[in-house]
């Protein structure tokens, strides 16, 4: 007698099983499962995958657009300034307001696990208290990580040493940095040497906004693999955003790489947001500023999809889906072959798991029983239809569930119903 099996389930890798799930873990994968269970789910073919995971958010500000006003240039350096002049506002529990509402929306997209940024610029560090109270009020449906995160940079923000020590007193999981955002190029190599130095000796992981920006020159990525190797941090260290590699020249880039490869770093674009804030400077040709995907990718570097922002002073749009995020990445990233959509799919779940370091992620025997239903029957096909999630499972229950996406038509002659997820090419 099982908990719960998902009968008739598409898997990522292609196979097709039925998934059987035990006191929250997975139990069994195989064909033909006819034992009991306590609810069934007929996947009737659908896309089963492990939850998308978001490995970069800032969810102290997620759904405070407007306030105090909105971004009329789009530039990040605007978004800065207003979250800025938001902050001496903030309190802990309109944040937690904020957050669980966003959570609520995330869970119904699938997601299981976010990172996320909490600005330690803001003095009180009511930012960190909020998130880490939401961290426990979440965990029975979403895995939390906190990352201590200089907004105002860690030198160039009065008194940032002493709020990133307060912070990683307080409970935070992630050491995070902004080197690009420092007075000078050399405060930034400063500051990621010292913030490496931290997590090596506290033991904590490295998530760092690098090069954020259309300079070129903009390198510290460089710098942050060598300090990687330098404290023994290999696997432990993500470089979030990259969008200066957008830019730099091709020689540059191909010893850079290695480099990153040789750390063992992980790098984190965020699609939407990166070619919504960058080359905001340019006429045309106009530059849109992701970082260099497939290359990485090519390199043997886990890269995985953050959404960054939602409804924030940044970024106007979004809905905590994934499947957009992916989307973007392919378009923009012109990933549009089928093995490069499917490492597209990979970089919001199986990939972010990995930069996030996350045990018992998977659909195998003894992993968490923590899946998605989708309405679509592989990964391209759930990339191009962002597909709907008909059910959202964590160990082992179902806590979300949405009607399959069916359209009617009202036309003499043709059929009834329209279901998009039935329109691929049996060849495609």
């Amino acid at each position: 007698m099982f908990d719960l099996i998902a009968k008739d389930a598409n898997l990522p890798d292609g196979r097709t099983a039925d998934i059987a799930v035990k006191d929250g873990l997975i139990a069994a994968v195989e064909p033909g499962i006819t034992a009991e269970a306590g609810r069934t789910i007929d996947a009737a073919g659908s896309l089963v995958t492990p939850p998308f995971i978001d490995p970069h958010f800032h969810m102290d500000a997620t759904l405070s657009l407007g306030l105090p006003r909105l971004n009329r240039s789009g530039t990040l350096l605007e978004g800065i300034a207003l979250w800025g002049e938001l902050k001496p506002m903030l309190t802990a529990d309109a944040i937690v307001e904020r957050a669980l509402r966003y959570c609520d929306l995330a869970v119904t997209q699938g997601i299981g696990a976010i990172r996320t940024h909490a600005d330690i610029s803001e003095p009180r560090l009511v930012t960190v208290e909020a998130l880490l109270r939401v961290k426990e009020l979440i965990a029975d449906y979403i895995d939390l990580q906190v990352v201590a995160f200089p907004q105002d940079g860690y030198y160039r923000a009065p008194g940032g040493e002493d709020a990133m020590a307060r912070a990683i007193d307080m409970g935070v999981d992630v050491v995070g940095g902004i080197p690009h955002f420092e007075r000078t190029m050399a405060d930034g190599a400063r500051s990621v040497e010292a913030l490496c130095r931290i997590a090596a000796e506290k033991g904590l992981p490295v998530d760092m906004h690098c090069d954020e920006t259309d300079d070129p020159l903009s390198r510290h990525v460089e710098t942050l693999a060598a300090e990687t190797v330098r404290f023994g941090l290999q696997g432990r260290v993500a470089g979030s955003h990259l969008t200066s590699m957008h830019s730099m020249d091709n020689y540059y880039v191909s010893k850079l790489i290695p480099l990153m490869a040789e750390a063992g770093m992980h790098a984190i674009p965020n699609p939407l947001i990166n070619i919504t804030l960058q080359g905001r400077h340019d006429t045309y040709p106009k530059r849109r500023g992701m970082t260099r995907v497939p290359e990485l990718m090519a390199a043997g570097i886990t890269v995985s999809f953050g959404h960054d922002c939602v409804m924030d002073p940044w970024y106007s749009l979004g809905n905590a889906d994934m499947l957009e995020v992916a989307h973007m990445a392919v378009h923009v990233a012109q990933m549009t072959s089928p093995a490069a959509m499917r490492q597209a799919f990979e970089a919001v779940t199986v990939n972010s798991a990995r930069t996030l370091g996350l045990e018992g992620y998977g659909l195998a025997p003894g992993c968490k029983a923590d899946f998605v239903v989708l309405q679509a029957r592989d990964p391209v096909e759930a990339i191009r239809l962002k597909a709907t999630r008909l059910a959202v499972v964590r160990r082992g229950k179902v806590i979300a569930e949405t009607p399959r996406r069916v359209s009617r038509l009202a036309i003499d002659g043709r059929p009834g119903t329209v279901d998009a997820a039935r329109y691929a090419p049996p060849a495609a």
